[in-house]
């Protein structure tokens, strides 16, 4: 897609955590590579926030994603820690809650792009969707499977679904790709 001159290019501002759990949810992992690639080629996005809740064992993860193109914004993440009806103590859970750093973010970006793209299925970004369309300034809201919240029914023609990008986006290990190795190759009789 060409950018004409004097048009303003679009953003993407990314749920990673939506992102990435709906997209396993329904049997894949996203090639964040080809995502950034895809997302240039077919919607003209120049910059792609990637909203992800921090954790110091991922430092090579943030880096690589920043290497493929990504504008990582980090959020502090608190360890919950739940118990059972019983009061039985449950394993903790790690939370990054990104999501009023992606409305922020879109909102002060706002005047840099032309069209956004939301990426999640995520109710709570209802009111930023809103007010995007209502702007003309919403691109896409793009949801990781069928199962996004009811609350952006209402802007399904904006909705592109990822799990129907698929073949294009999923993750190949190429490794895996060539067969069975020795140790896997059954004996014959």
């Amino acid at each position: 897609m060409r950018r004409r001159r004097n048009q303003k290019p679009n953003y993407a501002f990314i749920d990673s955590q939506n992102l990435n759990l709906g997209t396993q949810k329904v049997g894949f992992k996203m090639d964040w590579r080809k995502f950034r690639i895809w997302l240039k080629d077919n919607y003209n996005v120049d910059k792609a926030f990637m909203f992800i809740g921090y954790m110091a064992e991922n430092e090579a993860l943030y880096e690589q994603l920043h290497e493929q193109g990504y504008l990582i914004a980090l959020k502090p993440t608190v360890d919950i820690q739940q118990h059972d009806a019983d009061g039985k103590e449950e394993p903790v859970t790690v939370k990054g809650n990104i999501d009023a750093d992606l409305v922020l973010h879109a909102m002060k970006e706002l005047p840099n792009y032309g069209k956004a793209i939301i990426v999640s299925g995520d109710g709570d970004f209802f009111g930023l969707v809103e007010y995007l369309a209502e702007q003309k300034k919403l691109l896409h809201v793009m949801t990781p499977n069928w199962q996004y919240s009811s609350l952006l029914k209402q802007f399904d023609d904006y909705v592109v679904r990822l799990d129907e990008r698929r073949k294009e986006l999923a993750y190949r290990d190429h490794k895996r790709r060539n067969g069975p190795t020795k140790a896997q190759k059954p004996k014959a009789d």
